[in-house]
């Protein structure tokens, strides 16, 4: 047997008594075939008609007990078959062509079929062509026979329409122009074909054959038509197709391919030598382009290839004759299981399995004959002459390879009674392979068959609840017009009547989108099944935002349910999708009903904490936040300057601080400066009053330390009230910073601040209040008896600046060798060492006195050459200053007309007897602008006097000049109004 993919050459016309392929029978099938009826009636299109029961007596034979027992085990496993096709997608669809198909059909049959892009054309058995759209409504009809109509063709443009009839007669109609042909051949004519150019063509050729066995071409001339045989001899043409410059026609011995071009036949593709009768079983040709030609002969099918014959001839060949340019080759030979009554080229669907050929499949409309009984003509038994029942036509899908892709049985009124010859298929021509459909006839109804598509692939998924899928399909399609989310609804429902809520939530989001009022019907629904924790996950909370009452009904589930997830949510939800009020309600009643110390009572104090300061209520939220020890407390109250909440929250806010402290310091952290607790309340003090914040901080001393210290620290004023007890507070709490305190204060007792430091035996402490109080000869003895230290008893003498204190110093220490050394050692402008050197004993004996002494004299001698060292640099900065003086005032002075008076702004020289004075400072005024200067007269010029006889010499300018400086008691006026703040 020849496979796809075979290629089997034929011979030319000459050699068609060759040996032929037989045995071509393929009984490998792929599985049961699927009911279609259901399937249709979901799609909205046939619907199973009722027929009449027919009594089967006669086909019961006298084994019927046995028959009876294979019938149920073959119907169980049938039931098992469609058990296991019920998960297998269909591959088509079909549709009843409705309009005016069934009254047309209603007292009349059809008995031929063609098919363009524009409309149906169906012949019947009255002799009738009805031209029908593709929804059914009648275009146009004819009459042009009184017989049965066998076959029809439409040309490519779809005007003209031609039929063969049994009367012998065959007519072109056009059905849009009065242009008609007919044609008497006198015997019953079976098949026609025009050329596919008919209507371009002034030629009007066609082909046609009968009973007659002659293929005959006609075309029309200038005398009419004229006939010229293409073949004849071989019994009757049974079916005739025209594509190209190819014609393909079949009769008893088989299908021959005729060349326009080259006027040849080129090939004969024999009959297997077993085929059942052609006139029952009918042979059908299509093109599939223009090279192709699919042949359907009973169960065989064969594809067969035009192509070019090669060139390459021997040269025997070359004188025997001349072949064809064109040769045919087989390229796919297979059996099928039934009788074929239609087949054309099926388009490879992507949604078919991974097992789909890659080529172009078939689409074969198979019948199956009821028995054998065609195989054996000449039967005595008048129970076998009897005609049987006929089974439903199936549609199927058949690769090249010859595997069944799939099957559907056609449910087709009066199937019954049908034959093979009475089914047809025709394909519906178009430009793309995704809008492809095909026609089925039979007596009494046409259907629309078209390649199931995504849209139909997404609603089977759905009738199988197979919802996941199908919303996967549908995300892949663009520009769809299904309902997503009903799709999804449906889903969604399904996983909740199977229980799958987590499933289901998660699908929401997907399925729901932005509609609002979908998504809280969806809510409410898992509310009602107590499923509300699976979908919260999935709630919007921004887009779309629901209703309030979805939202507080989630609080409220959370509230009873997961307090924690109730803090997750109020932190993370926006706080306009509830009612604050409302909620803090609902928890604060809670609260009152748990215990305080328990862990649900820290979770919802958090939950009010969030609500009150998102609410806009800070100082509400407070008290919790104590309670909960928050360290963000702080920064709560300066945020939103809740100072006047805290006034009587003071201890509250100090020990959670001081926990906080003591946690840092465990854990390693170095912990200095004011905490933040104490710096609140000092920086406050206005709105948290010292004295309410020292009378909450009694209780606790080591607490009002820090706070009394840091507000001395920032304002020792503010805290002058309680300086008595900052003196014991300093004493108990911080002993080394007592005397820094005593020494800044003015305002403690001096008497309660001693007898404090005195219970404490604070002996710094007790000198410097003795010396405050004035008792500084009980101060020193107690530096020197008790500390022993002469440098302080030397530092306390000096600050005190008393020469009696002096002299108590220096009698202590005449008996104390040590105190003598450091009196020498740090001898200084306050004791003259001479008075300290007589009033050492004799014999006394003072470690280091000779180290005292050098170094008393060593520091006399730095002293003096100090002096020294000073007076020559200050005689040298004299000398220098006295020489720049001296330089300046002796420098000429640069006067021009034009130079005015700094005291009256005129002119110095405006008048010749005006006297000018010159000041060492460098000012030149008038001499009557200058205090004194009035009433002086100018001394007569030294050439004049001396042409006038008047004698003036030097000590007479002298003289002059010095009654001038007489008379000018303040020196310069400018210079003097500069002194007293008048710049000029």
């Amino acid at each position: 047997m020849a496979s796809a993919g075979d290629h089997v050459e034929v011979g030319d016309a000459s050699e068609h008594e060759s040996e032929h392929t037989s045995n071509l029978k393929d009984t490998e099938t792929n599985g049961g075939t699927n009911g279609v009826n259901t399937e249709h009636i979901a799609n909205g299109g046939l619907q199973e008609p009722a027929h009449e029961e027919h009594d089967e007596s006669d086909d019961v034979h006298e084994d019927g007990e046995e028959e009876v027992s294979e019938d149920e085990s073959a119907s169980e496993s049938g039931s098992e078959e469609e058990d296991e096709d019920e998960d297998e997608e269909p591959a088509l669809k079909y549709d009843l062509l409705g309009g005016s198909t069934a009254s047309l059909l209603q007292k009349d049959s059809a008995s031929a079929l063609a098919v363009c892009s524009k409309f149906v054309a169906m012949g019947t058995h009255a002799g009738i062509v009805h031209a029908l759209d593709f929804e059914g409504n009648r275009v146009k009809s004819f009459r042009p026979h009184s017989a049965s109509i066998i076959d029809l063709c439409v040309d490519s443009t779809g005007d003209f329409v031609a039929t063969a009839s049994m009367d012998g007669q065959v007519v072109i109609h056009s059905l849009s122009t009065p242009e008609s042909y007919a044609f008497d051949m006198k015997r019953p004519m079976r098949t026609v074909a025009l050329d596919p150019n008919f209507a371009k063509n002034t030629t009007r050729a066609f082909v046609c054959g009968g009973m007659a066995g002659n293929l005959v071409m006609h075309e029309k001339g200038w005398l009419g038509h004229k006939e010229n045989v293409l073949h004849s001899g071989e019994g009757p043409i049974w079916m005739a197709r025209w594509r190209g410059n190819l014609i393909a026609w079949a009769n008893d011995m088989g299908v021959k391919i005729y060349d326009m071009e080259s006027q040849t036949r080129i090939t004969f593709i024999d009959r297997p030598a077993d085929s059942p009768r052609a006139d029952l079983f009918k042979c059908t040709l299509h093109w599939q382009d223009d090279s192709t030609l699919l042949i359907a002969w009973a169960d065989v099918i064969k594809v067969a290839r035009v192509r070019s014959r090669p060139r390459i001839q021997t040269k025997q060949q070359s004188a025997e004759k001349i072949l064809p340019p064109l040769m045919a080759e087989i390229t796919a030979l297979f059996g099928i299981e039934g009788m074929i009554s239609g087949i054309v080229p099926y388009p490879t669907d992507p949604l078919q399995t991974a097992s789909a050929a890659a080529l172009t499949s078939f689409l074969v409309l198979a019948y199956t004959p009821p028995d054998t009984s065609f195989k054996d003509e000449a039967v005595v038994d008048r129970r076998q002459q009897a005609r049987k029942l006929a089974e439903r036509p199936e549609l199927r899908i058949i690769s090249r390879s010859g595997e069944e892709l799939s099957s559907d049985v056609l449910d087709v009124p009066d199937f019954q009674t049908c034959g093979c010859n009475d089914y047809f298929l025709c394909e519906v021509p178009s430009e793309g392979e995704t809008s492809k459909s095909y026609v089925v006839l039979n007596p009494r109804t046409i259907i629309i068959v078209k390649p199931r598509d995504r849209k139909d692939h997404i609603t089977w998924l759905v009738e199988r609840k197979r919802y996941e899928e199908a919303l996967e399909q549908v995300e892949l399609l663009e520009g769809h017009e299904l309902n997503v989310v009903e799709i999804g609804e449906k889903y969604i429902d399904h996983l909740i009547a199977e229980g799958d809520f987590d499933k289901a939530a998660h699908m929401c989001p997907r399925v729901l989108g932005q509609d609002t009022q979908r998504w809280e019907n969806w809510i409410f629904l898992f509310a009602q099944k107590q499923q509300l924790n699976a979908i919260i996950p999935y709630t919007p909370v921004e887009t779309p935002r629901l209703t309030r009452l979805v939202y507080e009904m989630i609080l409220a589930y959370f509230l009873a349910n997961d307090r924690p997830a109730l803090l997750r949510t109020v932190r993370e939800w926006p706080t306009s999708n509830y009612d604050i009020a409302a909620v803090i309600v609902l928890i604060q009643s809670e609260l009152s009903n748990i215990p305080p110390s328990s862990a649900d009572a820290s979770i919802l104090m958090d939950c009010l904490v969030e609500l009150f300061v998102a609410n806009r209520q800070p100082g509400k939220a407070l008290p919790y936040m104590l309670r909960l020890r928050r360290p963000n407390v702080f920064d709560l109250i300066r945020t939103n300057n809740l100072f006047t909440d805290v006034q009587d929250q003071a201890l509250l806010l100090v020990e959670f601080d001081q926990e906080i402290v003591k946690k840092r310091q465990n854990a390693g952290e170095n912990v200095e400066g004011t905490s933040p607790a104490i710096a609140l309340l000092v920086d406050h003090t206005y709105s948290i009053p010292v004295a309410r914040v020292v009378q909450q901080l009694q209780e606790r001393p080591y607490f009002l330390f820090l706070y009394l210290d840091a507000l001395f620290h920032k304002d020792p004023h503010l805290a002058t009230e309680f300086a008595d007890s900052q003196v014991t507070l300093y004493a108990e709490f911080a002993q080394p910073r007592l005397i820094d305190f005593l020494r800044a204060s003015n305002y403690y007792s001096l008497e309660k601040a001693y007898k404090v430091c005195k219970e404490r035996d604070y002996v710094p402490e007790m000198v410097f209040l003795l010396g405050r109080m004035g008792n500084n000869r009980a101060a020193l003895s107690l530096i020197i008896d008790r500390l022993g230290d002469v440098e302080r008893a030397i530092d306390f003498a000096k600050e005190q600046n008393d020469e009696d204190l002096w002299e108590d110093l220096l009698r202590y220490s005449e008996t104390r060798p040590a105190f003598i050394r450091g009196l020498l050692e740090n001898v200084g402008p306050e004791i003259n060492p001479i008075r300290l050197i007589r009033r050492i004993k004799n014999g006394l004996e003072i470690p280091g006195l000779k180290e005292a002494l050098i170094k008393i004299l060593q520091a006399f001698n730095l002293q003096i050459s100090l002096l020294e060292g000073c007076q020559t640099i200050l005689e040298g900065d004299c000398a220098t200053l006295a020489r720049a003086l001296h330089k300046n005032q002796n420098r000429g002075f640069f006067g021009t007309v034009g130079s005015t008076c700094p005291i009256c702004s005129l002119p110095l020289h405006q008048d010749p007897d005006s006297i000018t004075v010159l000041f060492l400072c460098r000012h030149v005024v008038h001499l009557t602008c200058v205090s004194g200067g009035e009433g002086l007269t100018r001394q007569p010029d030294a050439v004049l006097a001396s042409l006038q006889g008047i004698t003036t010499d030097f000590a007479g300018k002298i003289a002059f000049a010095a009654s001038i400086r007489r008379r000018i008691s303040q020196g310069c006026p400018v210079c003097h109004k500069r002194d007293e703040g008048n710049r000029t």
